[in-house]
């Protein structure tokens, strides 16, 4: 028998019998004899197989969709802060038609990074062939415009010259594809809110040359997002000498609990403060309880793994009760016999966290690769950017969530080898022998 080989191996190399010193060589060397494959533990070594893979692609899967979450939060926090203010100013009891000095106001306190007077509007926009699409108009000073570096430094086409000087608008990327537009095209935009006549209102239409396409990665700016020069801005609008808000951008996004009160002081006069917290929070809130789930749902492929792991280890000790009895005949102690099944079945946590591990990092680093060799072998867009709004995959990975992971998998790992190996270690000599 295997255990009888050990004994005597262990007996020729020590002189002496079974070591009493817990985790011994002794013990060590039966536990690896017993994860050995042989033909008539064919079952038992399927089972430890199945449940090597399984916690192998439970943790490789918790590390790639945690990973992806947070690269998908990362990104999405990034272009939207980057591209909106993180404070935004309206006006309460007046227009703000003195924007142009509580812009220098907002810019003296300290924190804040960038003021933006804005003139935004909904309107329809129209290229060649008369298609159409809704597109959204923001009406910019030129100086701010160079200031957001995330469209000024992410024009792909064209340049800002046209803008700069109040002949040309810029628009997305997407959006341009979409209408078959490119530079020095015009577009036409159509809004709502036109010249008031005797027979009503009617939309004011005006068609600008196209000076730059941008391309900030996020579809949604993407595909419906035109840059105007403001004082263009606020004449097709209707809204000469007034802007719809001030957009503040601050130096820590997350201290905007400090500066609304000097904000506010600095107006000196009354006006109403969004943060980014409260426009965004059903977005970023979603997305925490999707990755909350996610975490979750995918810990029971682990539990499961780890279940598998004691189905293989009863079954083990119920085919090795006459090498359990040679055992405690021999000289074993109860706690001998429970930490050789026990390392038994850690080995194969230890083993299937560690290739899970290696897994989940090399698919996180490649992951864009991955997702574009799959495309390819599928025909298919796999993560379209028009639905997950980013035009990449994004992986970010966290020590903290990582070293998690792996605490987890190898915990339910030895949590599950306890049963098993207290059931080995309670069986006496007689008992075990009853079991062949």
């Amino acid at each position: 028998m295997a255990v009888s080989a050990a004994v005597e191996q262990q007996e020729n190399s020590f002189k002496a019998g079974p070591s009493s010193r817990p985790f011994s060589g002794f013990e060590r060397l039966v536990a690896w004899r017993y994860l050995r494959s042989r033909r008539r533990e064919a079952s038992i070594s399927v089972i430890a197989g199945f449940s090597l893979v399984g916690i192998m692609l439970g943790v490789a899967a918790l590390i790639i969709v945690m990973a992806v979450m947070n690269g998908f939060r990362a990104e999405l926090f990034k272009q939207i802060l980057g591209f909106n203010g993180h404070v935004v100013v309206q006006p309460i009891d007046s227009p703000l038609n003195d924007y142009a000095e509580l812009a220098k106001k907002f810019s003296a306190v300290p924190g804040v990074t960038m003021v933006l007077p804005l003139v935004e509007g909904e309107t329809l926009a129209s290229g060649r062939g008369g298609s159409g699409t809704g597109a959204l108009v923001r009406g910019i000073r030129s100086e701010d415009l160079t200031k957001l570096k995330t469209v000024s430094d992410h024009v792909v086409s064209g340049d800002m010259v046209g803008f700069v000087s109040g002949q040309g608008v810029l628009i997305g990327s997407r959006l341009a594809r979409q209408l078959g537009l490119t530079v020095g095209d015009q577009i036409t935009l159509t809004a709502p809110d036109g010249d008031v006549t005797p027979f009503g209102v009617n939309p004011r239409v005006k068609a600008y040359t196209i000076s730059g396409i941008f391309e900030v990665g996020m579809s949604e700016y993407d595909s419906s997002v035109v840059f105007m020069p403001l004082e263009e801005a606020q004449v097709f609008f209707n809204a000469q000498g007034i802007v719809e808000k001030i957009e503040l951008f601050i130096t820590n996004p997350d201290d905007v609990d400090q500066l609304r009160p000097k904000i506010e002081e600095a107006a000196g006069r009354q006006i109403f403060l969004t943060d980014w917290r409260q426009v965004n929070a059903t977005f970023f809130s979603a997305l925490q309880v999707e990755r909350n789930t996610m975490f979750m749902i995918l810990t029971l492929i682990v539990l499961v793994a780890a279940l598998n792991i004691i189905s293989g280890l009863i079954m083990l000790v119920k085919d090795k009760g006459s090498d359990i009895a040679i055992l405690r005949t021999m000289g074993a102690t109860s706690g001998s016999i429970m930490r050789i099944f026990f390392m038994t079945g850690a080995a194969i946590g230890v083993v299937g966290t560690l290739a899970g591990v290696i897994l989940g990092v090399f698919v996180c680093l490649n992951i864009e690769s991955i997702r574009q060799f799959f495309s390819w072998i599928s025909g298919t867009v796999i993560f379209n950017p028009e639905v997950y709004f980013l035009s990449k995959l994004p992986a970010k990975m966290n020590m903290g969530e990582t070293i998690s992971v792996i605490v987890m998998a190898l915990t339910l790992s030895f949590l599950a080898t306890i049963f098993p190996a207290w059931r080995a270690s309670r069986l006496d000599p007689v008992q075990a022998l009853r079991y062949e």
